[in-house]
């Protein structure tokens, strides 16, 4: 096991049966509290971001997609791109719905955010079911630009969205 295992190990705290029975939620914020933790685990993203190749903005998905893509858009000297829940946006935006296990869900883009034929990195915390970032994917198909990559802190095994996001597929630093 590396020492940035071992380090997102012993700080991400997994809280059982929330927020519903059978679920294990893995609570990031003790990680963020830690400077180290966060400076290793920065770059331990960055050096997998640079695997995707040249990329012209990297684009974060509420909410805490805002956490680390800044950063890692700063590191990679590409612009930074928010992706935000509906209605959020105070520009004219593209908009895109996916489902979750409890309805729907619409994210927004703004319409000039990407230039066509701009290469993204996607970024997020969580990949779960890959939803949230198939969703995202589209909005920056609609804009004319290509997901080069995407990439997460922590990818959970069991809800088989690495599959989903074919061919492209996610880094991660951690796989549970």
């Amino acid at each position: 096991m590396s020492d940035l295992t071992e380090t997102i190990d012993g700080l991400v705290r997994p809280i059982e049966d929330w927020p519903e029975p059978g679920v294990t939620f893995r609570d990031i914020t003790p990680l963020l509290a830690d400077p180290a933790a966060l400076a290793a685990v920065m770059d331990g993203l960055v050096e997998l971001a640079q695997q995707a190749g040249p990329i012209d903005a990297v684009l974060g998905i509420e909410a805490r997609g805002f956490l680390f893509g800044p950063s890692v858009a700063l590191r990679l000297d590409a612009g930074f791109v928010p992706v935000r829940k509906a209605g959020k946006l105070p520009a004219t935006s593209l908009s895109t719905s996916y489902e979750l296990e409890y309805g729907a869900a619409v994210l927004e883009m703004h319409v000039d955010a990407l230039t066509p034929g701009a290469r993204v990195l996607v970024v997020d915390d969580v990949l779960a079911t890959g939803g949230t970032m198939l969703a995202a994917a589209d909005l920056v198909q609609q804009a004319g630009a290509t997901v080069a990559g995407n990439l997460v802190l922590i990818e959970l095994l069991a809800l088989g969205g690495q599959a989903r996001l074919a061919p492209v597929g996610c880094a991660s630093l951690r796989t549970y």
